[in-house]
């Protein structure tokens, strides 16, 4: 399903290459005809589009975070790390829309949090597909569920000593392990198996492989080896637990759960399937074909306006062979059908674009659908990224355990408004109202504008405060002038002597 759906994200070319896997042959077909038939189909790649769409509604706005003060110890280190949160550039948000669009093309991502001892001293993060979470287990320890093992494979570079320019690519597993001490306390354990001729083995064999996968090697002259095995420590101590996060379309949990496009791929190949078929049969069929009948079955005979086809034979006739009947409009009905079904299903922009005029009220109901499944994969990615920085915060502090970090010290929020509707003039003097009645705060007030897109989403209340206050400045009359006027030069009004009482 994950190999699917990556197929069909990635378009045409990686449809195509998938052959008769996503498009089956007719019968008796040959290679060559095959492959024509194949040429001939157009991939509308609808998932990809939807991806991209639910992607650009999920980050409309910036995600909110909440960080302690950055001039503390903990607030600075949690700064640095939002800059740079793998040790290669990446930013939070950059990691967070990345960490987004894995779920939304297959429905899981994970998130190891580890120490850096050499050079900065930092916690940094590394991101792992869903294909490479080979396998975890979890069991309830203490009183709480909390995962116990976690395989994760990677891919190791290392230089090819034959040739400067090349790299030898080393398949590597990585064994996450949460062992029970017996004063029932727990430890994380970390080990490294590398794939490596048997010559070379220094560990326990090559019967890991079938314990990772269920099966044994095919390349019986490598065995997997343990090549490292450490205990990482933070303030003199294992760690309690392991510091991987999962990330999912409905919650954090580590069992896989169902692609959010599942639905739209399926129908997605079936369209592909009946677009080959259709243009298969507009391949023989929308040409027209000559025929003659009376003429010498020897005589060669030429199309073109400058020829001229005679035959001897009375009754000799000729035409064209043209297709008729309903045969094709069928799997255009089934195509139409098809592209319904995907719009249907989550995809709103593959929709036509309606010529009667539509209230917002009217499209906001109408795409009621996919913003529930996007609210629900907002609400599940902000509580796994906040777990990651939970752990991050905990890296840096002395609390025992990552969940005694409450939501006031660190907190980030997906945007769940997907509506480009603002605030109207009606809503904005509500809100007015209602801070001038002292029932919200200004901040309040301003957080309020700041959702309803009528205040820039990087402005903080202490500048907006500014610009009120240089604004006020600038025009202590309170009175603007109308537009195209120049405002006349104001003068201080005069002093009235005080009323004075006899």
């Amino acid at each position: 399903m994950w190999l699917r759906a990556r197929d069909v994200i990635a378009g045409e070319d990686a449809v195509k290459v998938g052959g008769i896997k996503y498009l089956p042959r007719l019968d008796s077909q040959s290679d060559n005809e095959y492959l024509g038939y194949k040429s001939r189909a157009c991939f509308f790649n609808a998932t990809s589009r939807t991806r991209d769409g639910f992607l650009g509604l999920l980050f409309r706005r910036d995600p909110e975070v909440k960080l302690p003060d950055r001039h503390a110890g903990v607030g600075g280190a949690l700064r640095v790390f939002t800059d740079d949160v793998d040790l290669m550039g990446t930013s939070l948000f950059t990691f967070c829309k990345g960490v987004t669009g894995e779920v939304l093309s297959v429905g899981r991502s994970g998130t190891l949090i580890d120490w850096q001892n050499d050079g900065e001293q930092r916690a940094y993060v590394v991101r792992y597909a869903a294909e490479d979470i080979l396998n975890w287990q979890a069991a309830r320890i203490n009183g709480r569920n909390v995962v116990t093992m976690v395989c994760l494979r990677e891919l190791a570079e290392r230089p090819d000593d034959a040739d400067p320019f090349a790299v030898k690519i080393t398949e590597t597993v990585r064994v996450l392990k949460l062992e029970v001490l017996p004063d029932g306390g727990t430890r994380y354990v970390v080990e490294v198996w590398q794939r490596l001729p048997s010559g070379n083995r220094g560990g326990i064999g090559g019967s890991l492989w079938s314990g990772f996968f269920g099966q044994k090697s095919s390349q019986p002259k490598t065995e997997w080896t343990l090549v490292e095995t450490r205990v990482p420590l933070r303030l003199g101590k294992p760690l309690p637990l392991i510091p991987f996060v999962f990330h999912g379309p409905r919650n954090a949990l580590p069992d896989v759960d169902k692609m959010p496009l599942a639905d739209i791929i399926y129908v997605n190949l079936d369209h592909y399937r009946l677009d080959a078929d259709y243009k298969h049969g507009l391949h023989f069929t929308a040409l027209p074909t000559a025929w003659v009948s009376g003429f010498d079955k020897t005589s060669e005979l030429r199309i073109g306006s400058s020829t001229a086809w005679v035959a001897e034979a009375p009754g000799a006739v000729a035409g064209f062979l043209e297709f008729k009947g309903h045969g094709l409009s069928t799997f255009e009905n089934a195509q139409n059908r098809d592209e319904r079904l995907m719009a249907v299903l989550g995809s709103r922009m593959l929709e036509d674009t309606k010529r009667v005029g539509e209230t917002a009220d009217a499209i906001e109901l109408r795409q009621a659908g996919e913003n529930s499944i996007l609210m629900t994969l907002a609400l599940s990615l902000s509580d796994s990224i906040s777990q990651v920085l939970r752990w991050v915060y905990w890296w840096n502090s002395t609390e025992q355990y990552p969940e005694d970090i409450s939501e006031n010290l660190v907190l980030l929020q997906i945007n769940t408004d997907f509506t480009a509707k603002g605030l109207t003039s009606l809503e904005l003097t509500a809100i007015v109202s209602a801070w001038q009645a002292g029932a919200i705060s200004q901040a309040t007030m301003f957080d309020l504008f700041r959702k309803g897109e009528v205040l820039p989403t990087g402005r903080t209340d202490a500048e907006e405060k500014n610009l009120i206050g240089k604004i006020g400045h600038e025009n202590p009359t309170g009175v603007f002038p109308k537009a195209g006027t120049t405002p006349a030069a104001t003068t201080p009004p005069a002093k009235t002597p005080a009323a004075t009482n006899n």
